[in-house]
Parts: structure tokens; sequence; C-alpha cells
């Protein structure tokens, strides 16, 4: 990845919304698109949310929705919250939430990450917006990416107030977690299924949580990785784009979890509108195909290729964010 490309994605302002993305806001200025950080309650956990209005916002007045999932290990403030900003400058009032157990929402032990609570966490965030003064219930889009894109799918299969999906760089947990990227640790299932049962055990009698992912990587571990997503995200992640909520690791016994689940096994149940959309490049995009196949329940449904991007700089390279955006304009526009 070119320097020139990582440097064009940074927002070097200290921003006191804890915002790292490119072009956020800074401030709450009367008639522009204003951002409300947010905290509510999900089985007992405190979320924390921002949630953003457009411009010349009127409480009174009826405006569609849009629940935007994050990234597995991302936050709020970084991609979902570029996104949700600019779906407000479109008109919509939108959220992003931390994920229940990530970031600064509660939940203990810190970086669960089970497939049940992130689908509740989307459906959670739906519950919160459609209270929201000035939105239309009848409204209600839903993002999803990456990992928050897979989770998105679960979540729509089956909550039927969503009345458009879209995902960005989809990325199937489960499977990844189970097969390894690219099915790179198929001989490995059972030995690390027999690690997560372990750390269950260890965790259940109390004693130390165990954790996946938790290694800390330079520059130099980074740039010897052989797919673009794990090299290009260490430097969104830890780079350009760091948040000190931010981490890529997770609870070892959430592979129990996320070892069991796939996507892509319900698509049949989504009926409503589906955009899906990925870099060509992306060495995730045959996650993003298999489950597009599989989506047979609706007839409104387009896949939608950015040129020349890969995962990872769907989320802040200006031109790829700007083609998806577009999109999502008149996909949105269409059918909310």
């Amino acid at each position: 990845m070119t320097t020139s490309i990582i440097a064009s994605g940074q927002n070097k302002v200290e921003n006191p919304f804890g915002l790292v993305y490119r072009d956020a806001i800074t401030e709450n200025v009367n008639g522009e698109v204003n951002i409300h950080p947010v905290h509510y309650k999900l089985n007992d956990i405190e979320i924390a949310a921002n949630v953003y209005t457009p411009a010349n916002y009127d409480p009174s007045k009826g405006y569609p929705a849009i629940v935007v999932a994050h990234p597995n290990g991302g936050v709020k403030e970084q991609v979902a919250g570029l996104y949700a900003q600019r779906l407000a400058e479109s008109g919509y009032i939108t959220i992003a939430a931390d994920a229940s157990y990530q970031g600064a929402s509660g939940g203990e032990p810190r970086n669960v990450d089970k497939p049940a609570n992130r689908i509740n966490d989307i459906q959670g965030m739906a519950d919160f917006i459609t209270q929201y003064a000035g939105v239309n219930a009848e409204q209600l889009g839903v993002l999803g990416v990456c990992g928050g894109g897979g989770y998105t799918l679960a979540a729509v299969q089956t909550d039927k107030r969503f009345k458009a999906v879209a995902t960005l760089s989809m990325f199937n947990s489960g499977i990844v977690r189970k097969n390894g990227f690219r099915d790179s640790q198929l001989e490995t299932i059972q030995e690390r299924l027999e690690q997560a049962s372990e750390a269950r055990a260890q965790e259940s009698a109390g004693g130390k949580i165990l954790y996946a992912a938790d290694t800390k990587i330079t520059d130099e571990m980074a740039d010897k990785m052989p797919f673009d997503l794990y090299r290009e995200g260490h430097y969104y992640y830890d780079v350009t784009h760091a948040h000190p909520n931010s981490t890529f690791r997770y609870t070892m016994s959430s592979l129990i979890d996320l070892m069991a689940f796939d996507a892509s096994t319900n698509m049949a149940l989504i009926n409503k509108p589906l955009l899906m959309m990925a870099g060509s490049k992306a060495d995730t995009y045959y996650m993003t195909e298999d489950a597009f196949k599989k989506a047979i329940g609706t007839t409104e449904k387009e896949l939608f290729l950015i040129p020349d991007a890969t995962h990872i700089q769907t989320y802040y390279v200006p031109e790829y964010v700007e083609q998806a955006m577009t999109k999502l304009n008149s996909f949105f526009g269409k059918y909310l």
C-alpha cells in the first residue's frame, strides 16, 4: 500500500468526539449534520453509540434511518462513523454503536466476540433508533461493514424491520475463524476447538481469560503478511485510524460460538432489497460472492464492485468511499 494512500486516510485532528476518520465532525454547528453521543441498555449491558442527524434536523418531521454495524475489532469512531456521517449528509438519521463487550460499550470479560451478541447489537441499534425523535420506523435500513456485514446478513434474515440491506466488504467471521482466511487453517480446526473449550473451562472456573489474536503487530511483521486484508488492516487499525478502544483480540472461548457460525446459511430468508458492495481487488470478495449467490429470496438485489479497491481501502480512500456512497444513496433513496 502506498504511503500517499495511507496519508490520504488520516484525520490528524484531535477530535473532541474521538472520531478518527477524515473530515469528521469536530463540533455541532446549527443547520449542519450533528453528532449525538448516546447510551442505552441492551441485555443489561450499557451500549455506547453515536447518532448522526441531518442538516436542519427537525424532530417533528419523519426521517428514514440507517443502522451502521462496524467491522470485527473496529469501533464506531472509524469506518462505521465515516459512513454514518456521510449518510446523515444525505438526509438520514444514522446510528453507529460499539458492539457489546467491545469499544466503549459495557460487558465483561472484555472483547467477547460471539455472533449472537453481534446480531443482537444490530437489532438493539434498531430498537433505539426507531424510537428516536424524528425517525420514521417504517423507513429503516442497515449497512454492515466487514464482520458487521456478515452479522447484518444474519440479523436481517429474520428481523423484518429492516426495509433495505447493504453490506460493504462483507466478512463471514465464523467461516474464517473455523477454516482460516482463504481456507489456510483447515488442518487445525479440531485443535483450535480444543483450545477454545479449555479456555471456556478455565473462564468458568474463575481463571485467567485467554485471548486469541492478541499479538502486537509491527510494520515489519505486517509487510510480510501474504494477505492484503491483514497487511492493510494493520496500517488502518494500528497507524492511520488507530483508536484506543479498537483491538483485534477476542476471547479464545468465543471460538466455540464463532466456529459454528456461517452468515450465509439462511440467505434465502432475506426478502428485502439487498446491495452487496466489495472492492474488485479485495481478497475477501469470495465471501460476498458466495452469500450473494445464496440470496434467492429477493428479486431486488445487486452486487456492486468498486474498481481497483482492496477490502480495507473501501474504509477510507476518498474515491472508493465516494463510489460506495453514490451507490448507497441511489439504493437507500429508492427503497427507503
